[in-house]
């Protein structure tokens, strides 16, 4: 192996990265350069382990601009909870976008990919939630839905939280983790409607089959993403729920018609709009956003290659200030 070849642990990577305003920033332009145009990004192979409740997603992008690009092999095992172990696993290898030779593999373990969905729920918070979130709700209680919540109040500093889970202890450790880590009350509620009904800005980060969000819970000044569903079989939005909105948007419309809600509503024959526009080209000004504070708005992720890319290559940059930084303070 190559002596250039630079190999980050999860440890290494946690010095690099952490969830900040500059790395929502990061994966914004992830979504302008989707929306740009020119981005290499061929579809997502999943790999379903339904004996193990598991799947294995493999990503990648190449952005015009950017020296590298990464492959991502990610992991998601749903029983690990009942081990003590993570739900998400996985790595990055990072090859030169100009000579194809590997730059650095990033055993990460899942963090980047964790970071960066969580950096792209608070860009659609940033461009579709209502001006005012007093109050946000996240359905989920897992790692995922901490990260949202503190992604989502990053651009949208609401005052309280609401969990709900279909375990209700789970819930409940969720919102005391939620008040301390951001400050606020949070509140565990038993019924996901009242979350939904009491919130501005609602998350759903679950890997539900059937909708654990229905159509008529949607009130006016309501912003939605829903980031659980990335495989043929997921579904967390009422399909309905779609059509009803004033806008959804998706993250990457061939993606979502197959792996995300929206395959939901095309497969029950609900959906007789044009097809919806992606968040980035929301970003860029070629589609309006939200057009009041009282509207719907729907925003679908299923998470992209071009974040794996642009996450992989910031955290290079980033690893190598701090290796610099290290080296000048022990001269």
């Amino acid at each position: 192996m190559p002596d250039d070849i630079r190999i980050l642990t999860e440890a290494d990577l946690r010095k690099a990265v952490t969830l900040d305003l500059g790395l929502v920033d990061v994966i914004e332009r992830a979504f302008v350069a989707l929306a740009q145009g020119g981005v290499v990004m061929p579809p997502v192979l999943s790999m379903d382990l339904a004996t193990q409740n598991g799947e294995v997603d493999i990503k990648t992008a190449c952005i015009p601009g950017f020296d590298s690009f990464a492959i991502k092999i990610s992991t998601g095992f749903f029983g690990n909870a009942a081990l003590g172990l993570p739900s998400l696993s996985g790595l990055m290898v990072v090859f030169s976008a100009h000579t194809g030779q590997v730059r650095a593999v990033l055993l990460d373990n899942g963090y980047l990919t964790d970071l960066r969905t969580a950096a792209a729920g608070a860009v659609a918070a940033r461009h579709l939630a209502p001006a005012d979130v007093s109050t946000a709700g996240v359905i989920g209680t897992g790692l995922q839905a901490r990260l949202q919540m503190q992604a989502a109040h990053l651009v949208r500093p609401f005052t309280q939280a609401l969990v709900w889970g279909r375990d209700a202890d789970k819930a409940a450790l969720c919102a005391d983790d939620l008040s301390r880590t951001l400050g606020i009350p949070a509140q565990a509620v038993v019924d996901a409607e009242e979350l939904v009904m009491r919130s501005q800005l609602v998350i759903t980060t679950t890997p539900a089959r059937a909708p654990v969000l229905q159509a008529e819970w949607l009130h006016p000044g309501l912003h939605v993403t829903a980031m659980g569903a990335d495989a043929p079989d997921k579904n967390e939005i009422a399909p309905q729920a779609l059509v009803r909105a004033d806008l959804y948007a998706a993250d990457r419309l061939s993606q979502v018609e197959v792996l995300g809600e929206f395959r939901s509503a095309l497969a029950a024959g609900l959906w007789t709009k044009a097809p919806p526009p992606e968040l980035g080209t929301i970003i860029v000004g070629q589609v309006p956003g939200r057009v009041d504070q009282q509207a719907i708005t729907i925003a679908d992720l299923t998470g992209t290659g071009a974040q794996d890319t642009a996450i992989a290559s910031h955290v290079l940059g980033q690893s190598v200030r701090i290796d610099t930084t290290a080296r000048h303070l022990s001269d």
